[in-house]
């Protein structure tokens, strides 16, 4: 009798303890879970500006996800692609032209304090031109989204059977720093592959894989 009473009072204090973690249960992720992760990097760049606002699209800058099992960072000369003339916010250039104008002045030339971030690791002077003085510096940008080595991911079949980028980043267009959205556990992915077989994906049918030897070798 004592047996039971004593299970009785075990259960009764694990109900107890899952009732009061309930609030923080969210939080608590196994290991190797980074849902949620939102590093600061190195230069504050905004994808609801870029990839909202602009509409520039994901492939313009991650271009390795269509050839290479990795989507990449972009260059640096991928972003002066249009930082070369885009200096600053256009509010920001277009309230100094007004107040030029006002004051009958030639315009400042503005730079914002991040895009300066971009223009000084590619050791570039005032007129955008190779500072010879000093040597170009790579960005050292935090990788958000990471699957563990023992997990095969490749972004190629992914991109080819028209999976949308949102999938498995999460809404990046409106984000201003990019955080990781899904748990990139096994099973999130498992399921993944099953919807789309049932689904399809970009209104084809797929035959997405789901069989272990696919991400492990």
């Amino acid at each position: 009798m004592s047996g039971r009473i004593a299970t009785i009072v075990l259960v009764v204090g694990l109900l107890g303890a899952v009732v009061t973690l309930a609030p923080w249960m969210g939080a608590i992720h196994l290991p190797g879970n980074q849902q949620g992760y939102e590093p600061v990097q190195p230069i504050n760049f905004s994808h609801r500006l870029h990839a909202g606002e602009m509409q520039i699209a994901c492939l313009y800058c991650h271009s390795g996800a269509e050839k290479s099992r990795h989507a990449g960072i972009p260059a640096a000369s991928v972003c002066m692609n249009c930082h070369r003339v885009v200096t600053a916010p256009i509010g920001v250039i277009r309230a100094e032209d007004a107040q030029a104008e006002k004051e009958k002045r030639p315009p400042q030339h503005i730079v914002s304090p991040e895009i300066q971030k971009l223009y000084t690791a590619l050791a570039l002077n005032d007129k955008l031109q190779p500072d010879a003085a000093r040597q170009p510096q790579p960005i050292q940008w935090n990788k958000v989204h990471n699957v563990p080595d023992f997990a095969y991911f490749d972004h190629r079949p992914h991109v080819a059977a028209g999976v949308d980028c949102q999938s498995c980043h999460g809404s990046v267009e409106n984000m201003e720093r990019v955080k990781q959205t899904g748990d990139l556990s096994m099973g999130w992915c498992v399921n993944c592959h099953r919807d789309a077989n049932r689904t399809g994906v970009a209104g084809k049918a797929v035959k997405a894989p789901i069989d272990c030897s696919t991400c492990h070798y």
